[in-house]
């Protein structure tokens, strides 16, 4: 905004507004209307600034309403600006929420932008209280236009329904519904808990406002398993079950004993807290003079010398011992199974102890041998305790198992670059992945009998999860109706990247990492929010975001008497939502037992003299 335009806003402020269309006429009789009386309105909108205003209110003259309220006609002027019994308009209420729930702007830099570019002073209070209601009528906007959304996803050949839940440390768990090839979130809500009997209500909510989908995308877990099962019902509706959930449930049972075994050992024998310990200590023997010796550590490592004397001796062992605590760089931050963090620990360990007898038989000064000692007895322990090897033998076996079903699923080759020639077909890549993994269940219901170790158990293992999960592995290739094919995503990695990117922007906004209060205070329509990103959804919906406030005034337009959230609020009270608490603790509960009530009830009890239960 110009400063121009700032000083116009502010210069309104305290500015008394006479609002006062023509009567017109009464719309139950047709007859002339007259004015009842006049009454302060004051508002505050980005494009007019604050105001106090006076509205003018019309009745119809000959009193054809009985009590004299049907036939009242207040300002439209106003009613297109302002929340019915509201002060803050609905650009205001846009602008708050938009800020908070797609920018994810705190509550003081919201205030701070109101203040300095419109001129308009607000309290945290409600500030909140704006974002919470824009919420609601956005939800109810998404609603009213379900219809139109369902034609334009209808006009893509359908859609793939994708489902999972988010939460932090068991609680606020969100639910969602998304639609992949637009990227659009249909459906969210606040569930106690992952359960069957809460998602399938949830999945036939978005059925009845979209249509039923072309194909249901899940994870691996019982409950939305189940929830999936009875909401197809028999249907040809293909329910795929992601590609990248199987191969870590494989990979997490073929690999999770032996890789807790080895990560046991590293923690028996203390081996990254010695290492961490004497890197730490080089550090300190080094002190200031340190960038001179990484400087002499970078030229010694360009060459094929022995370790230098010195300052650079120590930081050269300092280094050998960074490498072994850098670990966690040989992974691809995909987590376990994916990533064998202490396979790859293990391996840097013998790496530097070769390493470290290598540089010792080549001699070096008595301050670096006797540091590069201490590393070496540090490191050799994983090679020479006879308790390392059976662990290491088994998670290299069962890997090695575990990436041949990787690489025949192909959930990590590297995409051709996008426009090249040599770009796979979808379709046709799909097809060679299924043939790949039919070929490795041929070839592992094949091989001989008796082999080394516990390969047997573990080749058992994967054919198990082929054959229990075999039919939802398939089934991707969508016919159109215009005769193409279109594919759903063989994972549900859509959905988590979107989960992942809004919990990155509240932690932005909050600077929590873990955000358990936050995800349990959060309404579930916060999700819906991030569809205003999408400029085909935000075209449907409204037309642009500056048409937003328009189409939140529309949905009050039919009922002036209270605004749309406190339309529901009162509603709720009357009737409010019967739901299984299936939670332990959910925060209803929660606030409830720390009352002080509920403390002095049991405590008063527990006081009373009485006989003892028998046990």
């Amino acid at each position: 905004m110009t400063s121009r335009a700032r000083e116009q806003l502010l210069a309104t402020a305290g500015v008394r507004v006479r609002v006062a269309e023509p009567a017109g006429l009464c719309p139950v009789c047709g007859g002339p209307m007259r004015v009842q009386k006049s009454v302060p309105r004051p508002g505050a909108t980005l494009a007019h600034g604050c105001f106090d205003g006076l509205e003018t209110v019309h009745v119809c003259g000959s009193r054809c309403a009985a009590d004299g309220t049907t036939s009242a006609r207040r300002q439209p002027a106003l009613a297109r600006l302002l929340p019915p019994r509201g002060h803050f308009g609905y650009d205001v209420m846009v602008f708050a929420g938009v800020q908070r729930f797609l920018a994810h702007r705190r509550r003081d830099e919201i205030r701070a932008s109101l203040a300095q570019e419109y001129g308009i002073r607000i309290s945290d209070g409600e500030l909140s209280a704006l974002q919470r209601d824009f919420l609601v009528y956005l939800e109810a906007l998404h609603q009213k236009r379900a219809p139109q959304l369902h034609a334009a996803m209808e006009a893509d050949g359908g859609w793939p329904l994708h489902v999972d839940a988010t939460g932090e440390d068991g609680r606020g768990t969100l639910l969602a519904v998304y639609s992949g090839w637009r990227g659009w979130v249909l459906g969210a809500w606040k569930i106690a808990t992952e359960r069957a009997d809460l998602v399938l209500p949830r999945l036939r909510c978005v059925e009845q406002l979209f249509g039923a989908p072309c194909a249901v995308m899940r994870d691996l877990g019982r409950a939305v398993t189940e929830a999936t099962r009875d909401f197809v019902d028999g249907r040809a509706i293909p329910v795929l079950a992601c590609h990248m959930h199987f191969v870590k449930d494989v990979g997490k049972d073929l690999l999770r004993e032996s890789h807790d075994a080895l990560r046991d050992l590293m923690r028996a024998r203390e081996v990254l807290a010695r290492v961490r310990a004497l890197a730490k200590e080089l550090g300190r023997a080094v002190g200031p003079r340190i960038g001179t010796a990484r400087l002499a550590v970078a030229a010694w490592a360009a060459g094929s010398g022995p370790v230098p004397p010195g300052d650079a001796g120590l930081a050269a062992v300092r280094t050998l011992a960074q490498h072994v605590l850098d670990y966690p760089d040989d992974g691809t931050d995909a987590g376990f199974p994916i990533d064998r963090p202490f396979l790859d620990l293990y391996d840097r360990c013998l790496e530097v102890c070769r390493a470290a007898e290598s540089l010792l038989r080549r001699g070096c000064d008595d301050q670096a041998r006797s540091a590069l000692e201490r590393l070496h007895r540090i490191v050799a322990g994983v090679r020479d305790e006879a308790a390392f090897a059976a662990p290491v033998r088994a998670l290299r076996r069962r890997a090695q198992l575990f990436d041949q079903l990787r690489d025949a699923l192909r959930l990590h080759p590297r995409p051709a670059a996008r426009g090249t020639a040599d770009a796979p077909n979808p379709e046709a890549e799909l097809r060679d992945v299924r043939s790949a993994v039919d070929a490795l269940r041929k070839s592992l219901e094949t091989r001989p009998a008796g082999r080394v170790g516990d390969m047997p158990e573990a080749i058992a293992l994967v054919l198990d999860h082929l054959k229990r999960h075999g039919p939802s592995l398939w089934g991707h290739a969508i016919q159109l109706p215009d005769g193409t094919v279109r594919l759903v995503a063989r994972t549900n990695v859509l959905l988590e990247a979107f989960f992942h990117l809004f919990k990155h922007g509240e932690r932005r906004r909050c600077g929590r990492k873990i955000l358990t209060q936050d995800l349990e205070l959060l309404p579930a329509a916060a999700l819906l929010a991030c569809n205003l990103g999408k400029p085909d959804y935000l075209s449907i919906l409204c037309g642009t975001l500056d048409d937003l406030p328009a189409a939140f005034a529309q949905l009050d337009s039919e009922n002036r008497s209270l605004s749309l959230p406190a339309r529901l609020r009162k509603s709720a009270l009357v009737n409010p939502p019967a739901e299984t608490a299936s939670a332990s603790l959910p925060k209803a509960d929660r606030d409830l037992v720390r009352t002080d009530a509920v403390a002095r009830r049991i405590a008063a009890e527990a006081a009373r003299r009485t006989p003892r239960l028998a046990a």
